[in-house]
């Protein structure tokens, strides 16, 4: 019986309605049309981009170099299996266990000043989850200066075991939120912590969802 189960997979009308059912009918049909990009699978990226697929997000532009690691294990979400698998495809074949009718677009690319814009022009919102200061820094500049019109959700201060009240979103201007703490730094040697982390990329996600539900601070 349990192995009937685990293949019975509800059909995309079953799990939409159910959203509507969660959501409304309009703020879903706008989650459902939106593309989202989001820029590093790490422990913001990945965990975004579970909470916006079981949201019922339209599409997901999912970008990183990188391969998934044993020390990302405790924060991402990755499964011990795919150690050395590219992160892109790795979390794509996770999604679609999750939200199988979610569309995906992977890269497995850095993303730089010279790529990004055809990377991201598709993208409604974008999601900064990088954890290095210098690619933060480059992404944030390029979004803000080059494509203005586009939302930008990032990231600034999550690590430690800091209270999780002190996490929280800013919206710094008409389309610049950030999220965090805005203080701790893990080049502190604090450390990531899995909840803390979690709890800064599920404020992203919500940002998210609650700019294309038309909910602006």
């Amino acid at each position: 019986m349990s192995s009937n189960l685990s293949n019975s997979i509800p059909s995309e009308a079953e799990m939409l309605q159910i959203l509507r059912q969660r959501h409304g009918e309009a703020r879903q049909e706008k989650i459902s049309s939106a593309t989202v990009a989001i820029c590093g699978l790490g422990g913001l990226g990945s965990n975004i981009a579970v909470s916006l697929s079981r949201a019922g997000i339209g599409k997901l532009i999912l970008i990183d170099f990188d391969r998934v690691d044993i020390s990302n294990l405790h924060r991402q979400q990755y499964k011990a299996s795919q150690v050395g698998i590219n992160k892109p495809d790795a979390l794509a074949e996770n999604l679609h266990e999750i939200a199988p009718y979610v569309t995906l677009e992977t890269h497995d690319i850095r993303i730089t000043d010279q790529n990004a814009f055809p990377l991201l022009q598709q993208a409604d919102i974008i999601c900064e989850a990088f954890d290095d200061a210098a690619a933060k820094a480059m992404l944030t500049n390029l979004v803000l200066t080059k494509m203005p019109e586009k939302y930008l959700v990032a990231a600034s201060g999550m690590a430690g075991f800091g209270s999780a009240n002190d996490i929280r979103t800013r919206r710094v201007s008409s389309h610049f939120y950030l999220c965090g703490d805005g203080v701790s730094d893990v080049a502190d040697g604090i450390g990531l912590v899995s909840s803390r982390v979690m709890l800064c990329a599920a404020h992203q996600a919500h940002t998210v969802l609650r700019i294309l539900a038309g909910e602006i601070e």
